[in-house]
């Protein structure tokens, strides 16, 4: 007897229709708002969305967009309602709780490019800025010392990454960050090399920097690092180099940085506090969607099938 070949069944759409009659703004487009969509949310194989509509609104040239997402890894997980407006300009979004973010086909791009001219701090990794990693942070915050280890594995598993060390001192909260970040920035110019060794000696003992202790616990992690700390603490001392500080004071104020450390993954901003594995999956999903390659073993690389297409 001969037995027919079993058929998989059609995927169940987890998902509601969307009606036309709910696009009716004249934008943006709806594969603008999916591109963007993808940008936020695709490197989640499970997260499923369909855009339900786009609308005009009151407020002139603004436009509410509605999607529903699904988290489909979940058995009981229930369909959630996404809404967001976007700006005249068609290169912003405020989003309901999430407040103002770049909007667009390619949403990071923008500041992306910024990045590679004007992120000039230290860097490991690649000399290609194809795949730029910027870590925002400041050498008197705690979890910015705690986030180092992150920042080693991101180097070690990312060959064909530039992992850049953006200097970010929260002059508000931490009092001895500006100074920290003057020896840094003199640091720097004798070596990339010596500048980690000297970050590295920071991290280590900034429980001791206070306003009246920096100069001495600086000197030591620059004299540990294998630099001349008199001569560190006099250049950290010039006017040019404060110059150099308060520039990247004001490139983290330009860029939207509300919390160190803060790592950009050409241009997405994300929070270094969550955990490795989403954080890899994020850069890998981004390097392929900018076409770039990551350097990465083929097992990192490997997306996983989706358990579904992207609605559309």
């Amino acid at each position: 007897m001969i037995v027919p070949p079993t058929l998989a069944a059609a995927p169940v759409d987890p998902l509601p229709q969307s009606d036309p009659k709910y696009f009716t703004a004249k934008s943006p487009t709806l594969e603008t708002v999916n591109s963007y969509l993808t940008h936020l949310w695709g490197y989640e194989d499970s997260t499923l969305w369909r855009v339900m509509g786009i609308l005009p609104t009151k407020a002139d040239g603004v436009s509410e967009v509605i999607a529903f997402v699904l988290d489909n890894s979940k058995p009981d997980a229930k369909v959630q309602r996404a809404v967001f407006y976007v700006l005249p300009d068609g290169k912003y979004a405020i989003g309901v709780g999430s407040g103002l973010t770049n909007f667009g086909e390619n949403p990071y791009a923008a500041l992306r490019d910024l990045l590679k001219v004007r992120a000039n701090g230290p860097a490991r990794g690649s000399a290609s800025k194809d795949l730029l990693l910027v870590e925002f942070a400041d050498l008197q915050c705690p979890y910015c010392a705690k986030s180092q280890d992150t920042i080693d594995q991101i180097v070690k598993d990312f060959p064909g990454a530039r992992v850049v060390f953006q200097q970010l001192p929260l002059v508000d909260i931490h009092p001895s960050a500006f100074k920290a970040a003057a020896y840094g920035v003199c640091a720097q110019k004798q070596s990339d090399e010596a500048f980690f060794k000297y970050a590295t000696g920071v991290f280590d003992t900034q429980g001791g920097l206070t306003p009246t202790t920096d100069d001495t616990v600086l000197k030591a992690a620059a004299k540990r690092a294998g630099l001349d700390a008199d001569a560190i603490a006099a250049c950290a001392d010039a006017q040019a180099t404060k110059d150099v500080v308060n520039a990247d004071i004001k490139l983290g104020d330009e860029v939207g940085i509300m919390q160190t450390p803060t790592l950009s993954i050409n241009g997405r901003l994300v929070p270094l506090g969550i955990d490795y594995e989403t954080l890899k999956k994020i850069i890998v999903f981004q390097a392929k969607l900018d076409g770039v390659a990551t350097g990465a073993a083929a097992d990192i690389l490997t997306p996983k099938p989706k358990l579904s297409t992207l609605p559309k």
